[in-house]
């Protein structure tokens, strides 16, 4: 289309629809950028005002400012002074116990005689003071104090069972274990002496596994010889009213068995009647 020549300079009269609509583009694109930077200043501002919120409970903040927030809250359990803490005792001739380094401020280890001492009677225990629940299973924890402690290993299990003792019913399993040497053994965790809990394992001398009875009777001879905290003291005032009588707490858990009863408590035995004598 040709340039009207009677007003030089104009486009044609097509373009102008198209200058408009330029125009109105235009004007919405700094209408948008006006409006953004409204709501960025009107932001800003209210974030000065604004009284900063409390951090929840669970967030730490550390020294450089940076907020740390746990991936599980828990209540942790108290730690029991050293003072309140009791000591295990056990009332048996022979091997003094001993008192193993601990693994945390609610448990107590007590072990006698030598795993590698084939000859040996061989215990170690623990006691956990407020024991979480759930607790895993007697496997899993006979497996996990056998590998922190003496650095042993389960690796076979035989036939499981229950006895009765002065704590109540005791859960039992006879277990191989290796390390230096290797034993059966009898894996034992208590069931009903909420709140603590009792677990450990006893190994008679020759590789043999310990009689129900020597198991019983060993558990009988636990005592504190120092009041715990008020939960545990109360657990063992209470077992000692249901001590068992035949377990003589002076009788040894000793290395010398009377032959074929490995494994067996030895019983006390009593000094012949010396015979009058006549002048």
């Amino acid at each position: 289309m040709a340039t009207d020549e009677t007003f030089p300079g104009l486009a044609p009269a097509a373009a102008a629809p198209r200058r408009w609509r330029l125009v109105a583009f235009a004007g919405r694109a700094v209408g948008a950028v006006l409006t953004i930077g409204a709501l960025s200043v009107l932001s800003r501002e209210t974030a000065r005002t604004r009284p900063p919120e409390p951090a929840p409970a669970s967030v730490t903040t550390t020294d450089l400012g940076i907020a740390f927030v746990p991936a599980m809250t828990l209540a942790p359990r108290p730690a029991v002074p050293a003072e309140t803490a009791g000591r295990l005792r056990l009332d048996l001739a022979g091997e003094a116990a001993r008192i193993e380094p601990r693994h945390g401020p609610q448990e107590q280890t007590l072990g006698r005689g030598d795993f590698a001492a084939i000859e040996e009677t061989h215990l170690r225990l623990t006691l956990t003071r407020d024991a979480p629940e759930p607790q895993p299973g007697l496997f899993v924890t006979l497996a996990r104090r056998a590998a922190e402690g003496p650095n042993l290993s389960v690796i076979r299990t035989g036939q499981r069972g229950r006895i009765a003792t002065k704590f109540g019913a005791v859960e039992t399993l006879e277990a191989t274990l290796s390390g230096a040497g290797r034993r059966i053994c009898t894996g034992f965790v208590t069931l009903e002496a909420q709140p603590a809990r009792i677990d450990g394992w006893l190994c008679a001398p020759l590789g043999q596994p310990p009689e129900p009875r020597t198991l019983a009777c060993t558990l009988d001879a636990l005592t504190l010889d120092a009041r715990a905290d008020p939960a545990t003291s109360a657990v063992f005032a209470d077992a000692e009213g249901r001590r068992d009588a035949a377990c003589d707490p002076i009788r040894a858990l000793s290395s010398g068995e009377p032959e074929g009863r490995t494994g067996s408590i030895v019983p006390r035995r009593t000094p012949p009647a010396r015979k009058p004598q006549h002048p």
